[in-house]
């Protein structure tokens, strides 16, 4: 087997942790289907006193980001700060321009600067992957971008937020109005202290306007992308689209059309019996059709 591969890790949050978590349970399983084992060896995050639940003891602790990037020691970074702007994009930027791996769930940040960093990669032969950025664990960044390569792909659509799948399962099969449910999501952690990111639908936006990129090319247009998002989604609406066989999902949808490239992400009704419709809680669920894979 070869040398351990070291990867940093930037970002101590939810998906920061729960990566340490996942690497050290799995570490076994993962060694063994990588073909060497991947080993955290450095970590940074804003705050050093935290109790993050989680034993950091053993791996060195970076306060300067661009740092972390140029370090020999460290073979890939995991950028899971989040934001578009600000350390998370200095320290991609800075990784791609010293040739370093690295590998981001940062779907703002690639939403906006996306063809920006896809350019410095090229430019300086680094690899930037964002597989985590879209649809939680479901590979759709590699089906899209290699699987399907052999088909024009005509529409790609989704639930792309967990949060706002989550609110809308749980009205529709107990009848209680958005706010309360919005009051349950965040007990149970699924929705932020400011849940607006997720039911505003810019969350999802982000996602779709890489999809939309991946799907029929060019750069992210996050800006071209229709946004509305479940805010105003009462009971009695839910209810009279299970009335007439549909079930009210927010979806986004990316299409080609003879106008140009459409983008929008909005409550739909869908038909009960859809596939994507059976995706409830806080799964997401991602459809592709083209002309051979149908």
């Amino acid at each position: 087997m070869d040398r351990p591969l070291r990867i940093g890790i930037a970002g101590l949050g939810t998906v920061g942790t729960g990566t340490l978590r996942l690497l050290a349970r799995n570490r076994g399983a993962i060694a063994d289907r990588a073909g060497r084992e991947i080993r955290p060896v450095a970590v940074a995050a804003r705050d050093r006193t935290r109790d993050r639940g989680i034993d950091l003891s053993g791996l060195r602790w970076f306060d300067d980001l661009p740092l972390m990037a140029r370090d020999p020691e460290i073979d890939v970074v995991c950028e899971l700060i989040g934001g578009a702007d600000g350390p998370a994009l200095d320290l991609v930027r800075a990784c791609l321009e010293a040739g370093k791996p690295v590998v981001t769930a940062n779907k703002a940040m690639l939403a906006v600067h996306g063809a920006e960093l896809a350019a410095l990669a090229e430019a300086h032969g680094a690899t930037l992957g964002y597989e985590a950025a879209v649809a939680g664990g479901i590979p759709v960044v590699k089906a899209l971008r290699e699987g399907l390569v052999g088909n024009r792909i005509s529409r790609v659509y989704g639930i792309l937020n967990g949060t706002c799948n989550y609110i809308l399962t749980q009205m529709r099969q107990s009848g209680r109005p958005f706010a309360e449910v919005l009051a349950e999501a965040q007990e149970l952690g699924y929705a932020e202290a400011d849940p607006s990111f997720d039911i505003d639908g810019i969350d999802a936006a982000h996602k779709l306007a890489i999809l939309a990129a991946l799907a029929f090319g060019g750069r992210p247009r996050f800006d071209a992308v229709h946004i509305e998002g479940i805010r105003h989604v009462a009971p009695i609406d839910i209810t009279f689209a299970e009335e007439l066989g549909y079930r009210i999902k927010l979806l986004g949808v990316a299409r080609m059309t003879a106008a140009g490239l459409e983008q929008r992400l909005h409550p739909c009704m869908v038909p009960g019996d859809a596939p994507i419709a059976q995706v409830e809680g806080v799964l997401n669920g991602v459809v592709a059709e083209g002309d051979f894979v149908g």
